[in-house]
């Protein structure tokens, strides 16, 4: 029997699989879209070129096509989905750049129609701590009435100097201050936190998780640093390749990190799914599933589970 409560597999941890079949009571996939919005660290506002591991389609590589409409989009995603997984339903996935990026009517404009349709049980909208005016958290609260949404936020690290680095564009202290807005909603708020950034050490790594896992959002995404061509990061590890991560490495961090963080937060991805022909390093994030084998593997045989060490 697995010792894990948010469990119905061989996991120790609180999967989004889990959380979503216990919710709505079936299968649920995203489909991501994109709404060709940039980021305020690209266009000048609070820097030039965005985060430097962020390449030019905004994390948004599996994202549809900028050119066409929203709609086009989902239902293009849809029926892919729906081949897998007929009876499935979906949630609509803002997913590249930065999602409340616009005007709060442009805004309107995205998610009010999804918010209508029946075969759409919920909204992801991915974005940053600094591109939440008040009236933007009122109206998604507000639709929190009809569906629910999962607030996205790009941290990647509570240390100000990684922030710097990644120009990342703003500080802790704004993500925190966001963060505790937030809370007083009913938006499902998700964090991502990145491993393996130059200059950051495993214990600062450790100190991400543990802090966040503190503040018990709804959910958490952890990923690897992928090195990716046509990035700034990428292009000095061109000139002078830095040391990363190995696998093994990879997931004793994680799995320290998953003993820091409460049961009750959903885990929402352990490693990430960059495009793979932009991935200069390391090689290793190419095989997801052997990476989420290792952790399970390593878990089960060592007897841990998530917020063990609360």
């Amino acid at each position: 029997m697995n010792p894990f409560p948010y469990s119905s597999d061989n996991k120790r941890y609180h999967t989004f699989n889990y959380d979503l079949r216990n919710r709505y009571g079936l299968k649920v996939f995203r489909v991501p879209l994109n709404t060709n919005l940039s980021c305020p660290n690209r266009d000048g506002t609070c820097g030039l070129g965005g985060c430097t591991f962020c390449n030019a389609m905004g994390s948004g590589e599996f994202a549809g096509m900028p050119q066409d409409d929203l709609m086009t989009q989902y239902e293009a995603g849809k029926a892919m989905m729906k081949r897998k997984w007929p009876d499935a339903r979906a949630i609509a996935y803002f997913q590249a750049f930065t999602n409340t990026y616009a005007p709060l009517e442009t805004l309107k404009g995205f998610f009010d129609p999804f918010i209508a349709m029946d075969d759409v049980v919920a909204l992801a909208i991915a974005t940053r701590a600094d591109c939440l005016s008040d009236e933007t958290i009122a109206y998604l609260d507000a639709l929190c009435t009809q569906k629910d949404i999962y607030l996205e936020l790009g941290l990647q690290s509570i240390h100000d100097k990684t922030a710097k680095t990644m120009n990342r564009g703003h500080d802790y202290q704004t993500f925190l201050s966001t963060y505790l807005k937030l809370k007083k909603t009913r938006l499902k708020i998700v964090v991502h936190l990145m491993n393996g950034y130059p200059g950051e050490s495993r214990s600062m790594m450790v100190e991400t998780a543990r802090v966040i896992g503190a503040l018990r959002p709804y959910g958490i995404k952890i990923h690897m640093l992928n090195v990716l061509d046509h990035t700034a990061l990428g292009a000095a590890y061109r000139i002078k390749p830095f040391d990363l991560l190995d696998q093994e490495e990879y997931e004793d961090l994680v799995i320290h990190q998953l003993q820091l963080i409460p049961q009750e937060v959903v885990i929402m991805r352990l490693t990430g799914d960059g495009e793979a022909d932009e991935v200069l390093a390391p090689q290793w994030v190419k095989n997801k599933t052997s990476v989420l084998n290792g952790i399970d593997k390593k878990m089960a045989r060592r007897d841990l589970v998530q917020g063990d060490l609360l």
